[in-house]
């Protein structure tokens, strides 16, 4: 885990260059749940039974790595 801001002034720079990693880590592994989470709406959990979960969230992240993908290929093109 991160250490929070207040710390982060008292550390020396490459215990701060360690800490940045660690968020930088954090940030690309949260950013597929929160795709997931908002445009598939996927807040709660359903529990039809745990393979149909499994299922159910292995198509919502496929999906989500389509779109988000699909997102980066047009900001490329639009430039």
């Amino acid at each position: 885990m991160a250490a929070r801001k207040g710390k982060l002034k008292q550390m020396s720079g490459q215990e701060r260059a360690i800490e940045s990693r660690k968020a930088s880590i954090r940030a690309r592994v949260e950013h597929p749940f929160l795709v997931v989470k908002r445009d598939f709406g996927f807040t709660k959990t359903r529990y039809r039974g745990i393979a149909k979960n499994l299922n159910l969230l292995q198509v919502a992240f496929a999906s989500a790595n389509f779109l988000m993908r699909a997102r980066a290929q047009a900001l490329m093109s639009a430039r």
